[in-house]
């Protein structure tokens, strides 16, 4: 792809998602101890009685979720640096908009890589799974 031309918009939007995600849970604290004392605190009903209800699930969640979370927000980045586009030398009619393909698989940009990622990733933050 040539350097001059601007970063696709989607591509930069799902790195900012991916790279804010990275960063708050690297800034997050990891809750691997406090979920072991709340574990003694789970009742017969299988729940810390708090303002909340944990469930022992919830607590099994918690205690790993950061590290997960960290270990999946790179995996996701590089995925991204390896799925990008690039201009794929062929003639075209319209110079201005070449026809790009990735640079990794070669599929017409974009891949399905990057839309199956774009469409998992790409939503808001206050969008639900």
């Amino acid at each position: 792809m040539n350097a001059d031309e601007p970063e696709d918009p989607q591509r930069q939007g799902l790195r900012e998602r991916l790279e804010t995600i990275l960063i708050t849970t690297e800034k997050a604290t990891s809750w691997h101890e406090e979920a072991g004392h709340l574990r003694a605190l789970v009742n017969h009903e299988g729940y810390v009685p708090i303002r909340t209800r944990l469930a022992i699930e919830d607590l099994e969640f918690l205690a790993g979720a950061r590290t997960e979370l960290l270990r999946f927000s790179e995996l996701g980045l590089r995925l991204l640096d390896l799925h990008q586009p690039r201009d794929a030398g062929g003639i075209t009619s319209d110079a201005a908009h070449p026809i790009l393909r990735c640079r990794s698989c070669m599929w017409r940009w974009p891949c399905p890589t990057f839309r199956a990622m774009s469409e998992s990733f790409g939503r808001e933050a206050t969008e639900g799974p």
